[in-house]
């Protein structure tokens, strides 16, 4: 059972739950291995420590990859951010945002804000742990936490900053045919980033390389075991 498979990875994959429970003020300090400044220019990252321009510390933030179980079947649950937002509007995202002062670890804050912006209870999310942090190109360290969500709640977009709520099937995510990279000119340089072309949306940078990550964790796992 893919849920089963899922809770075992993370039981290695972050035992105790060890970066859920990181406070951001520890986690603004510690800059990830991963993240925009690695994938834009692949194999070059530790040939040109120029390349990373934001200093530390970070802005410490956390999302909710939320993997919704209907029965059997499992889906990512993602939002598309209001279009009139200054700061990615339009653009696909995780559920979350940056870590208040009263959050007491990235946990806390990625259910506050999944509650916030879609009016997820935390009761509804079965927390199984967090990937490595991801560094953004604009200074945020991002702790992708995961969770099951049980499906029966008002989903109630947060007029101000969410859009649409929507989501994806586990199987598009994983299946590695759909991890395509794109590019463009940016500050002189080719940036590269992850995208999934799925439907009407587009889904793009930091959330579609975390979901990418996530995905080569599930995979691995599975040709290690075969």
């Amino acid at each position: 059972m893919m849920k089963r498979l899922i809770t075992r990875i993370f039981e290695r994959h972050d035992p105790i739950m060890r970066r859920a429970l990181t406070p951001a003020e520890a986690r603004a300090w510690i800059r990830p291995s991963g993240g925009d400044h690695s994938l834009y220019r692949p194999g070059e990252l530790f040939k040109d420590r120029n390349f990373i321009q934001n200093e530390l510390p970070l802005k410490a933030s956390a999302v909710l990859v939320p993997i919704v179980e209907r029965g059997n079947e499992l889906s990512i649950l993602l939002t598309k951010r209001s279009s009139h937002l200054k700061s990615h509007g339009g653009q696909i995202s995780f559920p979350g945002g940056r870590c208040d002062e009263n959050d007491l670890h990235a946990m806390a804050t990625a259910l506050r804000e999944a509650q916030e912006e879609v009016n997820l209870p935390e009761t509804n999310v079965e927390v199984i742990g967090a990937m490595e942090d991801y560094e953004t190109v604009t200074g945020f360290s991002v702790a992708p936490v995961v969770g099951f969500v049980n499906p029966e709640f008002d989903i109630i977009p947060q007029q101000e900053e969410v859009e649409a709520v929507f989501e994806v099937p586990l199987g598009f995510i994983l299946d590695e045919r759909n991890h395509q990279i794109e590019s463009l000119r940016w500050k002189g340089a080719d940036r590269h980033y992850y995208v999934f072309p799925h439907d009407e949306h587009k889904i793009w940078g930091a959330t579609a390389a975390m979901l990418v990550r996530f995905a080569k964790l599930v995979n691995e796992y599975e040709r290690c075991a075969a």
